[in-house]
């Protein structure tokens, strides 16, 4: 996983990418009774600067005459009219509602009979590990309900290095990314297989109902197979910093893969 397509501003191109990947490949592995589709949820985030803030409203012109001074002559009475006429006419800069729409995208598998959900496939977003953000209040509420519900299956990947990762009982593998799967019938049990810029992705378990096997789902090529198509390595900037950093060892290697054209996930 090359993590400058985070660091340069690609990860939405490949999120989506990701999220058309998977399900095409999964939806070619499981028995003709299921179901791959892929589902949305929304969110607006409002920008208003400081028009939140509370504050009185102050006229714009005004003439005072003081106590016992005499009215003004026609001329500089013509004056003052004119000068405020000009300033109403002026231009003013305002700032605008800007209303910013989210789209995040995951997949479900579904039984076709009843159409009932079996599993929940999540690659997580930018804003799912922001804390406070309403992309991180939903995805925790979502994934809250997945985790309580013991007829679901879960499988979550984190390929971002930034952010924070949702709370668990135990600590998170030292692993910059990670693949999860809580099964269905196993409580709050999770499995989690650390992942890595330099190496292969793993193998992603995709479980069903039982007792059908788990679908074995090929993560690595699909994501080489989107870099190259993508053809990041044309215009990742390798001099981008990577939050937290990578070593400078790691930074040329992936450096290399992409001018050479193998992608980070071919051989060291």
């Amino acid at each position: 996983m090359d993590p400058f397509i985070e660091a340069c501003g690609r990860w939405e191109d490949f999120h989506a990418k990701l999220i058309g990947a998977l399900e095409q490949s999964i939806a070619v592995l499981v028995p003709e009774r299921y179901l791959v589709r892929i589902g949305e949820r929304y969110y607006v985030i409002l920008s208003v600067g400081s028009v939140e803030q509370g504050h009185e409203a102050a006229v714009d012109v005004g003439v005072r005459t003081r106590q016992g001074a005499r009215e003004p002559a026609d001329a500089a009475r013509g004056a003052v009219e004119g000068a405020a006429q000009a300033v109403a006419e002026a231009p003013v800069t305002m700032r605008a509602f800007v209303e910013r729409r989210f789209r995040e995208t995951f997949l479900e598998i579904r039984q076709t009979e009843g159409n009932r959900l079996v599993t929940v496939i999540e690659v997580l977003s930018p804003t799912n590990k922001r804390p406070g953000s309403d992309g991180w209040k939903l995805y925790r509420r979502k994934r809250q309900a997945c985790l309580e519900d013991d007829s679901l299956n879960l499988v979550e990947l984190d390929l971002l290095l930034g952010g924070r990762r949702q709370p668990m009982e135990d600590p998170w593998p030292s692993s910059p990314y990670y693949v999860l799967l809580k099964r269905q019938g196993q409580g709050n049990l999770c499995k989690v297989w650390p992942a890595f810029a330099l190496r292969p992705l793993p193998k992603v378990p995709i479980p069903l109902l039982p007792p059908e096997a788990d679908v074995q789902l090929e993560l690595q090529p699909l994501v080489d197979a989107i870099y190259e198509r993508s053809k990041y390595a044309m215009e990742l900037d390798y001099r981008s910093r990577c939050k937290p950093p990578l070593a400078p060892d790691e930074t040329e290697r992936l450096a290399r893969h992409g001018t050479g054209g193998t992608g980070p996930g071919g051989p060291a």
